[in-house]
Parts: structure tokens; sequence; C-alpha cells
């Protein structure tokens, strides 16, 4: 058992006050005590932020907003979502299991670190949890690895389901620190792993995401998450794609929006895919040809190459469903 500092703020300031290089956030804790027990995660200060007044979930012109404290099962059961956003619901509830719902949140959950096997075994080289160590994947089980943003250094998929769907929504984050407010689109948050796999998204230390905007998108209601995983109950995703779509009532689709899971090392938006539908109608050959596309810039290693096929029959399917 290491020694660590133990916090428990009632306001965004004190949380955010003297915060240090070895300072974690608590919330549900499913991931990051997980780490801890593991040894990948070391920190030096623990602070417990479930008493900020980071909850909420409503609706107003600007579109939905999420407090970066709410629980995935609520997420989940509130109208706003269901009804309005359905590729977001979906994603919720097919993530873990129905007792980690009740206790991750969203915020946590966009933030959670790879389920890699490498990266959590401390007795593996790892460049995302020790840079310059070298990556164990590249010569080693592949199989749930990544096709889309890997590197030299870095093979390892984002595990979040709700992100997918969100950054097919064109979720916006909002960031706070003690300097202030700042807001970014959420395909702007993740990094490439490049040569420093470590730095995962532009979070600059001390800074907490606060809130999730999703703008108003009155399509959006016309959505699906697709999951594909080795087993139905609590497993990450060999492939996952969140697809959204707006339909003329003559089936041609004015705009799309499509993001994959599961196969890269952020979750994956692909707007060539997205072009490739708009102005046709949404046909079983017209999915096929955005699936062949999503998966042009596929980088498969020899454990995963399955993954190209299967990431092109998920796509086809999500786009099938959601045509007539």
């Amino acid at each position: 058992m290491r020694p660590f500092a133990f916090t428990t703020p009632s306001t965004v300031e004190q949380a955010l006050s003297g915060h240090a290089e070895g300072t974690a956030y608590l919330v549900g804790g499913t991931s990051l005590v997980d780490l801890m027990k593991l040894g990948v995660a070391r920190p030096r200060r623990v602070v417990d932020v479930n008493a900020l007044p980071l909850h909420g979930i409503h609706t107003d012109d600007d579109g939905l907003h999420i407090g970066a404290l709410e629980r995935l099962a609520d997420i989940a059961r509130h109208p706003a979502v269901a009804g309005g956003y359905p590729v977001l619901r979906q994603a919720v509830l097919v993530s873990a299991s129905p007792q980690l719902r009740n206790m991750a949140s969203i915020g946590g959950n966009i933030l959670q670190r790879t389920r890699c096997g490498y990266f959590r075994d401390t007795t593996m080289p790892c460049n995302k949890r020790e840079p310059g160590s070298g990556c164990s994947a590249l010569t080693g089980d592949t199989r749930g690895h990544a096709v889309l943003g890997t590197s030299p250094s870095c093979v390892a998929t984002h595990p979040s389901d709700p992100a997918v769907a969100l950054l097919a929504l064109g979720a916006v984050l909002e960031l706070r620190d003690e300097g202030g407010v700042r807001r970014v689109p959420l395909d702007d948050f993740f990094r490439l792993p490049g040569d420093s796999p470590h730095i995962e998204n532009v979070l600059r230390p001390g800074e907490l995401i606060t809130r999730i905007t999703v703008p108003r998108l009155p399509w959006a209601a016309r959505s699906a998450y697709v999951k594909v995983r080795d087993r139905r109950s609590y497993e990450f995703a060999l492939v996952s794609v969140a697809v959204a779509v707006d339909l003329t009532a003559d089936g041609v689709v004015a705009d799309a929006r499509i993001a994959l899971g599961g196969v890269g090392t952020r979750p994956w938006r692909v707007r060539a895919a997205e072009d490739e539908l708009r102005g046709v109608p949404l046909t079983p050959e017209s999915a096929a040809r955005a699936g062949r596309q999503a998966t042009a810039d596929a980088r498969p290693l020899e454990g995963n190459a399955f993954k190209v096929r299967l990431l092109r029959q998920t796509v086809t399917h999500a786009l099938t469903r959601l045509g007539g």
C-alpha cells in the first residue's frame, strides 16, 4: 500500500486549489481504484470531487447539457437523452455492468485509461505507462488493439463507449482550472499517441471536466450505437459504431455522422464516410460504400486484421438500421 493524501472539497475552487503533480481526481473510482491496486496509478494526493455541484441534465436552445459528475445510469434513463439522442443512451447501456453504471461518472468515463493488458501489467514495457520503455503489444497479442491512429510507440485502443457517441454528436467539453473556463470540442480533446502516448488528451494539470454539451441536433433522434464484443455482458468493444443520419422525405441523406470505437487509439470520427453518404439515398449499397470508406486508413497488425472486415460490416449494419 502506497500512502497518499486524501481530501474531500465541497466547492470547485477548493478542488482546484493547490493542485500539484501527482494529484488524481476521484468520482466513482471504477477505473482509478483498479489502476491504483495494480500499481499503474500512483497518486500522491487523491481529491474526492463527488460533493462538487457538477451534476444535472437539462436542455435549452443550445442543446443537451450534462454535468460531468452525472452517473451513467442516470444519463441513460433521462427522457431528454432517450428521446433526442438514442445513440448516447444505447452507448451508455452497453458500457460495463449495471452496478458500474450506477457508480461511474460521464466525465470519468471519457477520461478512463486504456484496457490494454500490457499497460495494466507493470512487469511489461509500455510507453503509455513508462515513456520510452517500449510497446509490448507490437510483438504480443494484438487482437484487441487499434487499427486506426496507431504509431510505433502505441497501438492501444480508447475504451469508452459514450465518448464515441458524444464524438458523433459533436459534443463540447467545458474544462476548468484556477485560470478559468475553456471549451474544447471532443474531437480536439484526445491526442494521437505519436511518440508520446502517455499524453492522451489536452487536459492541463489540475484541470477538471465540469460539463458536456451536445449541440442541438434535431435529427439526432435517428441515431444508433452498435457494439460488437466477445460476450454480451460487461465487455469492451472489438468494434463499435455510432451513427446519426438526417434523411429527406424521399430517403436521401442530407447529413450524417459516423464515429468508431474499439478500433482507434482515440474515439474516431470518419468524415470521409459521412461525405460518401451525403446527397444519395440510404440503401444497403450506399451504407456498404461508407463502410469501405471507414476502413480506408486502417493499418492492422497480424493479430487484428479481422477488425477491418468486421468494422466494414458493422458500419453497414448500423446505417442500414436507420434507413426507411
